[in-house]
């Protein structure tokens, strides 16, 4: 993939570019991680080289970077798994093989989503939807029937004592909560589905997320 645009920082139309990350840009995505995901989050879950390697070579259509004037600012990256409905439980390590996606299937029939990260002082620039977007374009030209992802749930920590993470999750569906994770997904075209417990080490979200699906509409899937 390569597709180049205009985003607007302001009044001012800003060029950007989404393509295919290669091995000359695993620093800079090391380094994006590092300044997207400061602690409490865990340093050990950014991304490491041999992990950008599997990436690239196992699903290079599902590793994808963001540049703006040049400067690789974020990014997505995906694998595709063979989805089962009737059985949506997993850990984000189990799903994604603690990122090193050895588990890809050529096969799938879905995209999943392993990471997405925009630097913070780029995010008022609206890439992470640009991302989300041009992820979508993947399942439609691979012609599968959805996109997933575990969305973190950041703010549950300061309700846990009050609710559940169901109730959580519903609070933010009926607006009463505003989650700076699901709500950008909501944003983006994204469904809730379930909430999945033990998901990923994660402090601010108690250690859940909420698994959130994109149905490819080119498709005919039974609802």
């Amino acid at each position: 993939m390569y597709k180049k645009w205009y985003v607007f920082d302001g009044d001012k139309p800003v060029q950007a570019v989404i393509r295919n990350y290669t091995k000359a840009d695993f620093q800079e995505l090391i380094d994006v991680q590092k300044e997207s995901f400061p602690p409490p989050f865990p340093a050990d879950l950014w991304w490491n080289e041999e992990q950008l390697k599997e990436h690239i070579e196992r699903f290079p259509e599902g590793a994808l970077c963001v540049e703006v004037e040049g400067e690789i600012v974020g990014s997505i990256t995906g694998l595709k798994i063979d989805f089962n409905p009737s059985r949506p439980e997993h850990t984000w390590s189990e799903i994604t093989n603690d990122g090193y996606i050895r588990n890809h299937d050529p096969n799938g029939n879905a995209i999943y989503i392993v990471d997405i990260c925009v630097k913070p002082a780029f995010r008022k620039l609206g890439l992470g939807k640009w991302l989300m977007q041009s992820m979508y374009e993947v399942v439609v030209h691979e012609r599968l029937e959805r996109l997933l992802g575990g969305a973190r749930i950041p703010f549950y920590h300061k309700y846990q004592k009050e609710m559940t993470a169901g109730e959580y999750l519903s609070r933010v569906m009926e607006g009463k909560i505003k989650d700076p994770v699901v709500t950008f997904l909501l944003h983006c075209g994204r469904t809730p589905v379930q909430v999945l417990p033990n998901y990923i080490k994660d402090e601010e979200s108690s250690d859940y997320a909420a698994l959130m699906e994109w149905r490819n509409p080119f498709l005919s899937l039974k609802y």
